[in-house]
């Protein structure tokens, strides 16, 4: 079984199997505003969160691209609170 095929983000797995947003939330047993967050890449889930939410999409948590949608940015130096910056 090549797994590689079988990772998507947990959105992808809601609409895959039919499950509506309340339907996860309730099954996850996490906070909807965290779930939201997930679903959004806004947020990284701890271990647990991501076992929780697993098991709600029945799938195992490597079948799941826990990517953060929201970019990192860096910041050099002290900010612009200090009066510079690179």
């Amino acid at each position: 079984m090549n797994l590689m095929s079988d990772i998507k983000s947990p959105r992808q797995w809601m609409d895959e199997r039919g499950l509506s947003l309340a339907e996860v939330i309730a099954a996850s047993k996490l906070e909807s505003r965290v779930v939201e967050a997930i679903l959004h890449g806004r947020y990284t889930p701890s271990p647990d969160q991501r076992q929780n939410l697993a098991a709600a999409l029945g799938v195992s948590i490597e079948q799941i691209a826990w990517g953060h949608a929201t970019p990192v940015e860096a910041m050099y130096g002290h900010g612009p609170q200090f009066g510079r910056s690179p």
